[in-house]
């Protein structure tokens, strides 16, 4: 029983990862380290709580701990140095497609919003769950959802506005 427990489980986490990483990387704020380490406690906590949850939603379970432990993560007032493994270097001319380049504005612009606004953006919007999942991943009524949602992409629209052209 174990061993099928524990298949299931890396099955899951191996088809799920890369969506996980991104999920907790908005989350972050763009902080990989930060996102790795949240994922990280995120599917420990899954693997305790996997006999529970594994026929379920897993998927949801995971998404209400990223959520959660970005929220407590991002009240700590100190994180310390950060490593990166390169230094930064000026970028040449031309050489970062505008794709590329635009989603580097809207993830610095979410780093900006308070963690809740953004855990609720990033939920509603990017992971497209309904208003009543992402309540219940952010432990909340909906009402404070359609809020947050709405304060969070009002914000985004102030810090992008000028990228921003109507459409034709």
């Amino acid at each position: 029983m174990g061993q099928l427990r524990a298949d299931a489980f890396d099955r899951f986490v191996a088809a799920r990862w890369s969506a996980l990483l991104h999920l907790a990387h908005l989350l972050t704020g763009g902080d990989r380290h930060r996102a790795e380490d949240l994922l990280q406690e995120a599917l420990v906590k899954l693997w305790f709580a996997w006999p529970r949850v594994a026929e379920q939603a897993p998927e949801a379970y995971v998404r209400r701990v990223l959520a959660r432990a970005a929220a407590r993560s991002a009240r700590r007032r100190w994180w310390g140095e950060r490593p990166v493994e390169q230094l930064p270097e000026l970028p040449e001319a031309g050489d970062v497609a505008a794709a590329v380049e635009e989603r580097t504005r809207l993830e610095a612009a979410l780093a900006l919003l308070p963690v809740r606004q953004r855990a609720a953006v990033v939920l509603r919007y990017y992971q497209d769950l309904s208003e009543v999942q992402v309540a219940e991943a952010l432990g909340c009524p909906v009402g404070t959802v359609r809020s947050l949602t709405s304060r969070g992409v009002t914000r985004l629209r102030q810090l992008l506005g000028d990228a921003i052209e109507p459409v034709k």
